[in-house]
Protein backbone atom coordinates (compact mmCIF):
# COMPACT_ATOMS: atom_id res chain seq x y z
CA UNK A 1 0.00 0.00 0.00
CA UNK A 2 1.37 3.44 -0.94
CA UNK A 3 1.09 6.72 0.93
CA UNK A 4 -1.84 7.99 -1.24
CA UNK A 5 -3.96 4.87 -0.81
CA UNK A 6 -3.16 4.85 2.91
CA UNK A 7 -4.35 8.45 3.13
CA UNK A 8 -7.62 7.62 1.39
CA UNK A 9 -8.19 4.72 3.77
CA UNK A 10 -7.81 6.90 6.88
CA UNK A 11 -9.26 10.05 5.36
CA UNK A 12 -6.17 12.26 5.25
CA UNK A 13 -3.63 13.32 2.70
CA UNK A 14 -0.08 14.32 3.53
CA UNK A 15 1.27 17.30 1.61
CA UNK A 16 4.14 16.32 -0.66
CA UNK A 17 6.56 18.58 1.26
CA UNK A 18 5.73 16.90 4.57
CA UNK A 19 5.87 13.48 2.97
CA UNK A 20 9.34 14.22 1.63
CA UNK A 21 10.45 15.48 5.04
CA UNK A 22 9.12 12.35 6.70
CA UNK A 23 11.13 10.14 4.37
CA UNK A 24 14.34 12.22 4.47
CA UNK A 25 17.06 10.93 6.76
CA UNK A 26 20.18 13.09 7.21
CA UNK A 27 23.44 11.44 6.31
CA UNK A 28 26.10 11.35 9.04
CA UNK A 29 28.86 13.94 8.76
CA UNK A 30 32.28 12.26 8.53
CA UNK A 31 34.28 12.75 11.70
CA UNK A 32 37.44 14.79 11.38
CA UNK A 33 40.50 12.56 11.29
CA UNK A 34 43.26 12.88 13.88
CA UNK A 35 45.67 13.96 11.18
CA UNK A 36 43.38 16.74 10.00
CA UNK A 37 42.58 17.79 13.55
CA UNK A 38 46.18 18.01 14.66
CA UNK A 39 47.12 19.90 11.50
CA UNK A 40 44.63 22.53 12.59
CA UNK A 41 45.93 22.52 16.16
CA UNK A 42 49.57 23.35 15.55
CA UNK A 43 52.17 23.93 12.88
CA UNK A 44 55.24 21.86 12.06
CA UNK A 45 58.64 22.79 10.67
CA UNK A 46 59.73 21.92 7.16
CA UNK A 47 61.94 18.81 7.14
CA UNK A 48 65.62 19.63 6.69
CA UNK A 49 66.90 18.89 3.17
CA UNK A 50 70.26 20.66 3.17
CA UNK A 51 73.84 19.53 3.65
CA UNK A 52 73.72 16.49 5.93
CA UNK A 53 77.28 16.97 7.14
CA UNK A 54 76.02 19.89 9.25
CA UNK A 55 75.09 17.39 11.96
CA UNK A 56 78.67 16.18 12.34
CA UNK A 57 79.92 19.14 14.36
CA UNK A 58 82.72 18.36 16.84
CA UNK A 59 81.62 18.00 20.44
CA UNK A 60 78.01 17.12 19.65
CA UNK A 61 78.29 13.87 21.62
CA UNK A 62 79.13 15.79 24.77
CA UNK A 63 76.58 18.55 24.22
CA UNK A 64 73.74 16.06 23.73
CA UNK A 65 75.18 13.61 26.31
CA UNK A 66 74.22 10.88 23.88
CA UNK A 67 75.83 8.04 25.85
CA UNK A 68 73.73 8.95 28.88
CA UNK A 69 70.64 9.04 26.65
CA UNK A 70 71.41 5.56 25.31
CA UNK A 71 71.88 4.29 28.86
CA UNK A 72 68.42 5.58 29.79
CA UNK A 73 66.87 3.95 26.73
CA UNK A 74 68.51 0.61 27.54
CA UNK A 75 70.51 0.51 24.32
CA UNK A 76 73.19 -2.16 24.56
CA UNK A 77 74.50 -5.34 22.90
CA UNK A 78 71.84 -7.37 21.12
CA UNK A 79 69.18 -4.64 21.11
CA UNK A 80 67.20 -3.54 18.07
CA UNK A 81 67.00 0.24 17.80
CA UNK A 82 65.07 2.62 15.52
CA UNK A 83 66.49 6.03 14.65
CA UNK A 84 63.42 7.84 13.29
CA UNK A 85 64.33 10.92 11.27
CA UNK A 86 67.88 9.62 10.99
CA UNK A 87 69.20 12.38 8.73
CA UNK A 88 72.94 11.93 8.34
CA UNK A 89 72.95 8.82 10.53
CA UNK A 90 74.78 10.64 13.33
CA UNK A 91 72.90 8.72 16.02
CA UNK A 92 72.51 5.60 13.86
CA UNK A 93 76.23 4.83 13.80
CA UNK A 94 76.65 5.46 17.53
CA UNK A 95 73.76 3.15 18.34
CA UNK A 96 75.12 0.55 15.90
CA UNK A 97 78.43 0.40 17.77
CA UNK A 98 76.53 0.08 21.06
CA UNK A 99 74.33 -2.84 20.01
CA UNK A 100 77.28 -4.66 18.38
CA UNK A 101 76.84 -7.23 15.62
CA UNK A 102 74.21 -9.05 17.70
CA UNK A 103 71.82 -6.10 17.40
CA UNK A 104 70.37 -4.01 14.60
CA UNK A 105 69.78 -0.31 14.06
CA UNK A 106 67.04 0.76 11.68
CA UNK A 107 67.74 4.17 10.17
CA UNK A 108 64.36 5.60 9.19
CA UNK A 109 63.85 8.71 7.06
CA UNK A 110 61.42 10.09 4.47
CA UNK A 111 64.28 11.71 2.52
CA UNK A 112 65.81 9.41 -0.15
CA UNK A 113 69.04 11.42 -0.05
CA UNK A 114 69.38 10.73 3.67
CA UNK A 115 68.86 7.00 3.10
CA UNK A 116 71.52 6.94 0.39
CA UNK A 117 73.88 8.97 2.61
CA UNK A 118 73.48 6.52 5.52
CA UNK A 119 73.94 3.49 3.27
CA UNK A 120 77.25 4.89 2.05
CA UNK A 121 78.28 5.86 5.56
CA UNK A 122 77.55 2.40 6.98
CA UNK A 123 79.63 0.81 4.23
CA UNK A 124 82.49 3.26 4.77
CA UNK A 125 82.49 2.72 8.54
CA UNK A 126 82.08 -1.07 8.12
CA UNK A 127 78.86 -1.22 10.14
CA UNK A 128 76.90 -4.16 8.81
CA UNK A 129 74.18 -4.03 11.46
CA UNK A 130 72.49 -0.93 9.98
CA UNK A 131 69.34 -1.27 7.91
CA UNK A 132 67.85 1.78 6.20
CA UNK A 133 64.12 2.33 5.69
CA UNK A 134 62.63 4.93 3.36
CA UNK A 135 59.48 5.57 5.34
CA UNK A 136 56.22 7.46 4.93
CA UNK A 137 55.47 10.71 6.79
CA UNK A 138 52.87 8.93 8.93
CA UNK A 139 54.39 5.44 9.16
CA UNK A 140 57.98 4.43 10.01
CA UNK A 141 57.36 1.04 8.34
CA UNK A 142 59.45 -0.87 10.83
CA UNK A 143 59.22 -4.67 11.15
CA UNK A 144 56.56 -5.92 13.54
CA UNK A 145 57.50 -6.77 17.12
CA UNK A 146 61.24 -6.15 16.69
CA UNK A 147 62.13 -2.85 18.33
CA UNK A 148 63.58 -2.47 21.84
CA UNK A 149 64.25 1.28 21.74
CA UNK A 150 63.46 4.30 19.57
CA UNK A 151 65.03 7.73 19.41
CA UNK A 152 63.65 10.76 17.60
CA UNK A 153 66.51 13.23 17.80
CA UNK A 154 65.52 16.81 17.01
CA UNK A 155 62.99 15.60 14.45
CA UNK A 156 59.60 15.40 16.18
CA UNK A 157 58.80 19.03 15.34
CA UNK A 158 59.10 18.11 11.63
CA UNK A 159 56.62 15.21 11.74
CA UNK A 160 53.47 16.25 9.90
CA UNK A 161 51.21 13.59 11.46
CA UNK A 162 52.78 12.73 14.84
CA UNK A 163 49.78 10.99 16.41
CA UNK A 164 49.28 8.73 13.42
CA UNK A 165 53.00 7.98 13.18
CA UNK A 166 53.15 7.04 16.87
CA UNK A 167 50.13 4.78 16.47
CA UNK A 168 51.70 3.05 13.49
CA UNK A 169 54.90 2.62 15.48
CA UNK A 170 53.20 0.58 18.20
CA UNK A 171 53.05 -2.68 16.24
CA UNK A 172 56.84 -2.61 15.83
CA UNK A 173 57.59 -2.42 19.54
CA UNK A 174 58.53 -5.23 21.86
CA UNK A 175 56.84 -5.22 25.29
CA UNK A 176 58.46 -2.54 27.45
CA UNK A 177 60.23 -0.82 24.54
CA UNK A 178 61.30 2.74 25.30
CA UNK A 179 60.67 5.68 22.99
CA UNK A 180 62.96 8.65 23.50
CA UNK A 181 62.26 12.09 22.05
CA UNK A 182 64.87 14.85 22.18
CA UNK A 183 63.65 18.24 21.07
CA UNK A 184 63.61 21.88 22.09
CA UNK A 185 60.81 24.15 23.24
CA UNK A 186 59.17 26.05 20.42
CA UNK A 187 55.93 26.74 18.60
CA UNK A 188 56.20 23.92 16.06
CA UNK A 189 57.31 25.96 13.07
CA UNK A 190 60.57 27.29 14.55
CA UNK A 191 62.32 23.90 14.75
CA UNK A 192 61.01 23.20 18.21
CA UNK A 193 57.83 22.13 19.98
CA UNK A 194 56.86 22.49 23.62
CA UNK A 195 57.19 19.25 25.53
CA UNK A 196 53.63 19.40 26.89
CA UNK A 197 52.41 19.18 23.27
CA UNK A 198 54.39 15.97 22.73
CA UNK A 199 53.12 14.49 25.99
CA UNK A 200 49.53 15.22 24.97
CA UNK A 201 49.95 13.81 21.45
CA UNK A 202 51.73 10.70 22.73
CA UNK A 203 48.88 10.07 25.18
CA UNK A 204 46.37 10.29 22.32
CA UNK A 205 48.45 7.72 20.44
CA UNK A 206 48.44 5.32 23.39
CA UNK A 207 51.71 6.06 25.22
CA UNK A 208 52.61 6.84 28.82
CA UNK A 209 55.31 9.29 29.90
CA UNK A 210 57.93 7.46 31.94
CA UNK A 211 60.63 10.09 32.38
CA UNK A 212 61.44 13.67 31.52
CA UNK A 213 64.91 15.20 31.70
CA UNK A 214 66.41 18.57 30.88
CA UNK A 215 70.08 17.61 31.02
CA UNK A 216 70.33 17.53 27.21
CA UNK A 217 72.64 20.44 26.31
CA UNK A 218 71.73 22.07 29.64
CA UNK A 219 70.55 25.19 27.84
CA UNK A 220 67.05 25.38 29.26
CA UNK A 221 65.57 24.71 25.82
CA UNK A 222 66.33 21.08 25.01
CA UNK A 223 64.64 18.17 26.78
CA UNK A 224 64.42 14.38 26.74
CA UNK A 225 61.09 12.58 27.08
CA UNK A 226 60.81 8.81 27.45
CA UNK A 227 57.58 6.94 26.75
CA UNK A 228 56.32 3.37 26.72
CA UNK A 229 53.20 2.05 25.01
CA UNK A 230 50.17 1.55 27.21
CA UNK A 231 49.03 -2.07 27.52
CA UNK A 232 46.41 -3.02 24.91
Amino acid sequence: MNWKSLGRTFGWILPISLLSAALWVPLPVPAQTDSAAQSAQRKTSNPYTGDLSIFETPGRDERLQINRVMDMLGIGPGKNVADIGAGSGWFTVRAARRVTDSGTVYAVDINPEAISYIDQRAKKENLQNIKTILSKPDDPQLPAGRIDAVLMLKTYHEIAHPILLLRNLRSSLKPGAKIGIIDRNGNGENHGVNKDVIVREAAQAGYELRDTQDFVKADGMDYLLIFTAKPD
